[in-house]
């Protein structure tokens, strides 16, 4: 088994009014390609909400998106930076308008690994067959549409490459 740094790191799940979810696209050495809410590392003295809205606006531009209630965690091991890192999500749901990222974001997504970013419907979320991280998230933006948001974060445990 391969030894792997532990992370901390908080995202935004970001939807707009008419129920669109904003994602970025990664590609990783282990999984490849896969779409992502905005988010990442947890600095040291930041909460979790303080990292998503931090690296929410490194990533998007944006500064004024309103976040909500904590919607899940969960464990998943990917490469950062040529190293095996095992990292714990705290994902937040937000509300935001639909529209492009801003500013001059290149050097930042090439940081970041970010390919492209999109808003996808939630047709176009439940229909696609995509890699979407956490897996099962366009059930998970389903539930939210359906019953609100959870009372309680859902735990979706640790998701292992396959």
């Amino acid at each position: 088994m391969t030894e792997r740094t532990p992370r901390l790191a908080a995202r935004l799940l970001i939807i707009d009014p008419d129920g669109a979810v904003y994602l970025q696209l990664h590609d990783d050495a282990e999984i490849g390609l896969h779409w992502a809410p905005p988010g990442g590392g947890i600095e040291a003295g930041e909460s979790e909400i303080e990292a998503a809205v931090r690296e929410t606006a490194e990533e998007t531009g944006w500064t004024d998106v309103k976040v909500g209630a904590a919607l899940c965690t969960w464990k998943h091991d990917y490469v950062r930076d040529g190293v095996p890192t095992r990292q714990t999500d705290a994902i937040y749901l937000a509300e935001g308008p639909r529209r492009e990222p801003q500013g001059d974001l290149t050097e930042s997504h090439r940081i970041d690994g970010i390919l492209a970013t999109r808003w996808w419907t939630p047709g176009a979320l439940a229909e696609s067959k995509a890699l979407f991280w956490p897996p099962g998230l366009p059930e998970l933006v389903a539930r939210v549409r359906r019953d609100g948001a959870p009372a309680e974060p859902i735990e979706l445990g640790y998701t292992p490459n396959v």
